[in-house]
């Protein structure tokens, strides 16, 4: 049996975990498949959203996948 030590090390990560919370399951998964289709992941869009919204140089937005009707849309809505 394992000790509590080495379970610990077992189920470090190896970047810190930043956790989101108030996110409903179906908005998860809908952003999981979205970046899966997108060959990415969780991690590398947030980290892309991040960097563009705090404003660091050369941050551009992720792209998107393409709308319901096959087209893309990469702009940011404006909201009046």
């Amino acid at each position: 049996m394992t000790s509590e030590e080495e379970r610990r090390r077992q189920h470090r990560h190896r970047h810190k975990q930043r956790v989101l919370r108030g996110i409903d399951d179906e908005l998860v998964n809908d952003f999981d498949a979205a970046t899966r289709d997108m060959g990415g992941d969780r991690s590398s869009v947030t980290r892309k959203l991040w960097e563009w919204y705090v404003r660091l140089p050369g941050a551009e937005l992720p792209e998107r996948p393409l709308t319901a009707h096959g087209e893309p849309d990469n702009k940011p809505e404006s909201h009046p």
